[in-house]
């Protein structure tokens, strides 16, 4: 069978050239080859690469983004980190996936891969839930991306998704959740401990007027 990977990376050039009384010539030009010598993926040893592929077949079969796999893998070959954390980073985000579907129902794969990004930055999965029911048109992408952030610059946890929460139960817009990064981050930058800057500039932020509540996005 053709896995996913290999064919989305694989495919040959050709070129069709006329001769004389009308025949043609099918030339070829096999690109494998150069794909292995230029594509980073290809610096993985051959079982990750197809553990890699596995990874990308299933998330595509269950509807998943598995430009998301991909990019974990890519991200770790750039990094240079060893075969066997490149496995466990691509299973560990197809998994990662799997739990904020279940938790938020059928969002925008953007959506998804912020919320993925959350649970691997140390969020609980039913934290998630908090924000699966939401107003027609509104979407979590800012609030989930600044939520990662703060988890990884070393916000406390408890305190990341409790103000994160606060603004999105008030109805923040994405101008005020990137607002409040960019204050926290400054704080950070000039010396200020992570959660110490969360919670001075969450007291600063504008309060809003609770949303009206909406229907849950649909479960897988």
């Amino acid at each position: 069978m053709i896995r996913f990977l290999s064919s989305m990376r694989r495919a040959p050039h050709a070129l069709v050239v006329p001769l004389a009384g009308g025949a043609s010539l099918l030339l070829l030009l096999l690109s494998a080859p150069l794909a292995t010598a230029q594509d980073p993926i290809f610096k993985l040893d051959p079982t990750s690469r197809r553990v890699v592929d596995l990874v990308m077949d299933s998330a595509m079969a269950e509807r998943l983004p598995n430009r998301s796999i991909l990019s974990r893998a890519l991200e770790g070959v750039a990094k240079h980190a060893d075969n066997r954390r490149i496995v466990e980073a691509v299973r560990r985000r197809l998994i990662s996936l799997r739990t904020a579907r279940t938790r938020l129902g059928n969002v925008s794969d953007d959506e998804l891969e912020a919320a993925a990004s959350v649970l691997e930055a140390g969020a609980k999965p039913e934290e998630l839930e908090r924000f699966r029911v939401r107003p027609q048109g509104r979407t979590e992408l800012e609030a989930f991306t600044v939520w990662a952030d703060f988890l990884t610059r070393g916000v406390p946890k408890d305190e990341a998704f409790s103000a994160i929460n606060k603004l999105w139960q008030d109805g923040a817009d994405d101008a005020t959740f990137h607002g409040l990064w960019t204050s926290v981050q400054a704080d950070i930058l000039q010396g200020l401990s992570p959660g110490t800057a969360l919670q001075n500039r969450i007291r600063e932020t504008p309060q809003r007027s609770p949303t009206t509540a909406g229907k849950p996005p649909e479960g897988p």
